[in-house]
Parts: structure tokens; sequence; C-alpha cells
């Protein structure tokens, strides 16, 4: 089975906030779906976490590689697309883009099998996950609008980050995280997401140091990004002084830079993007890698509904890895997937179980998004 066709739809138009300091508006484009056609009529679908145009540009450099590739072979096709790309944009938008390839060519050998793609990854270690709300933090006395809607259908674990957090006082900072424990309750999952790879980032080491110790007093399950994410010597001396878990690794790509943080102990919980990370074949060897350092992994992959799939696969094959991001209120994962997305009574989220990823594209929501009038031609 060969590869005939890689085709980038870019997503806009109900584009969500992101928290950036130059925030996002709804005709921006920052996720970009990608889908892999073969000569024997089975299709593959990934994500990229990357604007249309750097994808479109990225898959035109690729294109005499992976042209007449199998379609079967994820990892090899991948780690071809990456060796032959070191000069032209190794952990840039070229590997994000290899990415939305590996996970499509996963999806595709699921389906040439008939297995989900967490038991091609050596087997599932549970049926269901708890999905975190990933919400972004308002004043504080706005968070309790942020959290309580999203409590009432049947989220049992929130995160919150960004917006003014570490960026104004200590005061501040701690109005919002007293607001939101109480928003949330006693007994939900309550994480704190600083945010530290937004542009011009000034919570330094001691604000890290003096926030965790904040933090604690609030029972929040894991810091994360709560420095710049260049910082690994403050990270490594963050973790060994914090009472609270610190977590992070989203902006960083492939194997090969996540080895020293993890190396170093710099992470408590590491969080791979398997949107930009280099896809499942990468993000599997960095899940390998952090279970040998007593690293615990957790997905980042939630910008749409393919990301939230690969994800949820991921999940189910490693047995440490019981609980992924969800951002609630975005078009891009409550709608592109047919059927949608449901937590059940236990605020728990059931792991697909058919061929693939186990999800099929809305092909009319995609249209919508990308502004394309027919995407199955």
């Amino acid at each position: 089975m060969k590869i005939t066709e890689i085709r980038a739809f870019g997503l806009r138009g109900r584009t969500p906030e992101g928290g950036w300091t130059n925030e996002l508006k709804p005709e921006d484009c920052v996720h970009t779906v990608v889908r892999v056609r073969t000569d024997e009529g089975v299709t593959g679908w990934g994500s990229v976490f990357t604007s249309e145009d750097l994808v479109k540009a990225s898959l035109q450099l690729l294109r005499p590689l992976y042209e007449g590739e199998s379609a079967i072979e994820p990892e090899r096709v991948s780690e071809k697309l990456h060796q032959n790309t070191f000069w032209q944009g190794r952990g840039g938008a070229v590997t994000h883009t290899i990415s939305g390839i590996d996970i499509a060519l996963w999806d595709i050998l699921g389906k040439v099998t008939g297995q989900p793609v967490g038991r091609l990854l050596g087997g599932r270690y549970r049926e269901r996950v708890r999905p975190y709300a990933s919400l972004l933090m308002r004043e504080p006395d706005r968070m309790a609008d942020e959290i309580l809607p999203v409590k009432a259908k049947g989220f049992r674990a929130f995160k919150i980050g960004w917006g003014p957090f570490g960026r104004r006082d200590a005061k501040t900072d701690e109005a919002i995280v007293r607001a939101a424990r109480e928003a949330a309750g006693a007994d939900a999952m309550l994480m704190v997401d600083a945010g530290g790879s937004d542009a011009f980032w000034p919570g330094n080491y001691k604000w890290a140091v003096n926030t965790a110790e904040m933090l604690k007093d609030y029972d929040v399950a894991w810091f994360e990004e709560a420095l710049h994410p260049d910082a690994l010597e403050d990270f490594v001396a963050l973790r060994r002084v914090s009472k609270v878990p610190i977590s992070g690794g989203e902006v960083l790509t492939r194997r090969q830079s996540f080895e020293p943080w993890l190396r170093a102990g710099a992470f408590d919980i590491v969080q791979p993007d398997v949107t930009k990370v280099g896809g499942i074949s990468e993000e599997r060897k960095i899940a390998q890698m952090a279970r040998d350092y007593g690293v615990r992994f957790i997905p980042h992959g939630w910008n749409t509904a393919l990301g939230l799939a690969a994800d949820l696969q991921l999940a189910s094959a490693f047995a440490g890895t019981d609980i992924v991001e969800y951002l609630t209120g975005s078009p891009f994962i409550d709608e592109l997937a047919v059927g949608g997305w449901k937590l059940d009574a236990d605020g728990m989220l059931e792991i697909p179980d058919k061929p693939g990823l186990g999800v099929e594209v809305d092909l009319d929501a995609l249209a919508a998004f990308s502004g394309v009038s027919s995407c199955d031609s």
C-alpha cells in the first residue's frame, strides 16, 4: 500500500483563545488537519499544531520523500522524513508537519490491520481515561464562570492557565487559584499552568519557587510551564525544592530534545505534544524514555479532535497515563469528529476501540472550518 497524496486543511473561523500575549483571533489558523491517501483507497488523518501555510510549504519540501512510500510503515517512513530534513527545519514547521503525517500513517495501519492504534503500540492498559478540562485563567471574580459550566458537564479535573497569572503580583495569583479551587470543589483535581512559553514570560526561578509553595496549600496536582522553556537548570532546581509536581515539555520536539531534560531530572511529569513532537512514533519513544527515568507521561495533543484521538490511543498504551488534556469549548475538538465526545457518569472518556485512531472525521465540519467546498475530493 503506497502513499499517493497528502493534503493539508487549515482550520480557521472559530479558532478559540489561546491566552497568548498576541491573542489569537477567530480567523487565525494555528491548527491544520492532514489527510494521507493511498493507492488502495484507505485514508488516514492527522493533525499539526502549525498554521496551514507552513504545513503546505513543508509538504512541498517533503513530497519527493513520501510519494510512493509505504503507507503502513509509519515509524520507518517518519524517520526517513526526519533524517532527510535535518538542514531544513529540524524541530520547526517541518518536524511539526511530519507529526501530522505520522499520526495519519498510524491511522492507516490500524485500519488495514483492523486494530486500534493503542493495541498496535503494544496493548491497551485501559478502556477509558479521565479528561481534564483545559481552561484559561481570568480575574479571580470570573474563575467560577469558567469552571462551573464545565463542571456541570461532568468534568472532575481542571487545569487553569495563562491569562494574568504571573504577570501582576502574588496576591492576584493566589486569588485566582483560591477562586478556582472553591469553584472546582475539594474533591476535584486542579492543575495550574503558568504559561512560561508565552512571549517575554517574566516569571523567574524565585517567582516559581514562591508560587509552588503557595500552590501546595490548594492541593494542586501539578505546576506546568513554571519557567521559560529553555531554562533547564532552573527547572531542575525548582523540581528539587517544590512540594508540587513540576511538569513541562510541550514545546520540545523529537526525543533528542527531551533526553537532556529527563536525564537531568527537570520534570516529574513530561508533556510532549503529538501534533508537534514528531507524531505517535516519536512520542512513544519519549514516553518509554520517561518511564525509564521515573517520569510520568501525560500527552499534550489536545488541540483538535484528531490530536485528542491520538492522545487517547497513547494513553491506552502506557500503564501510568490515566489522564489527558481536553480543551473545552473548541469546535475543532467538539465538532470535527462524527458523534463528538461524551463523558460517562464518572467523568471519564472512552478510548475508541475501532481500527486506527478510532474516530471518523466529519467532512462537513472540516469543509466549514477549512473553507474547502468538498473535503472528500
